[in-house]
């Protein structure tokens, strides 16, 4: 991290991997033309902040700031290409966030040291994750109407019947989607993770009745707080091929259970 100072203002170039954006107390994370930035309000020295009692709440702040950051990108990360084919812009913002409110609910450790680990634990967690979508544009409750059940021990997600043409939104020109279920273990304490997924099924957008099951093809065998996922991608089909659609701006990823 290099500083430069300007008109009594602390400004410190990041050069981790873990981009930040936001405010906490006196420091604000932000991306400039020239990279991403922390900047201290009222001309105070990083030495002094790093040192003074005065700033011990802004050091305790910066600190569980980094670590929901790191916490988020561990499970993006741990997804893969699942989230690749299926986000948005401020997907990365939208998990730091979710990361605090679970961050918040650790009541074990010291403040500046509070985690999603230990948040995990207590018993409001899993609410707050279940039903995220990582592509807020296309939410997997305004793209699918049914019924959703998971087999948290085999990780089995099977959807109720329905019929795709009268119970799905799905983009025009679409002539195609598909589903495939991810059965994921993670650790936020440790950063270990492990992702296991269904086959992808492929379905025709025409008038009938489906009745979907997607299991995984085994049990991840690392310990960890598990988490059901379904990802849905349309397609247009032309000359035997199939094509995504509006570079999977419809696509869904959905967190349908925690365990």
């Amino acid at each position: 991290m290099s500083l430069l100072i300007q008109n009594k203002t602390v400004m410190a170039k990041l050069k981790s991997l873990i981009k930040l954006e936001g405010t906490i107390d006196d420091l604000t994370f932000y991306k400039g033309a020239d990279g991403y930035f922390v900047r201290a309000k009222g001309g105070v020295s990083k030495k002094r902040i790093m040192n003074d009692p005065a700033f011990a709440r802004t050091r305790e702040n910066g600190m569980e700031f980094g670590r929901i950051a790191g916490s988020g990108k561990l499970l993006r990360t741990a997804l893969g290409s699942m989230v690749f084919r299926a986000k948005d812009s401020k997907l990365t913002s939208r998990l730091v966030k979710v990361m605090g409110q679970l961050k918040n609910l650790d009541t074990v450790s010291d403040r500046g040291a509070r985690n999603v680990a230990d948040g995990l634990n207590n018993s409001l967690a899993f609410p707050i994750l279940e039903g995220f979508d990582f592509n807020n544009r296309a939410a997997f409750s305004t793209i699918v109407n049914s019924i959703v059940s998971v087999d948290i021990v085999t990780g089995k997600i099977s959807i109720a019947g329905y019929n795709p043409t009268e119970q799905m939104r799905y983009p025009e020109g679409a002539t195609h989607f598909s589903l495939q279920s991810g059965f994921l273990r993670i650790d936020f304490s440790t950063g270990a993770y492990e992702l296991t997924k269904s086959i992808e099924e492929s379905y025709p957008l025409v008038n009938s009745f489906i009745t979907p099951v997607l299991t995984p093809e085994s049990v991840p065998s690392l310990t960890g707080t598990g988490m059901h996922v379904i990802l849905i991608e349309f397609f247009q089909e032309i000359n035997g091929l199939q094509y995504m659609l509006n570079n999977g701006a419809y696509n869904v990823l959905n967190i349908v259970k925690v365990s």
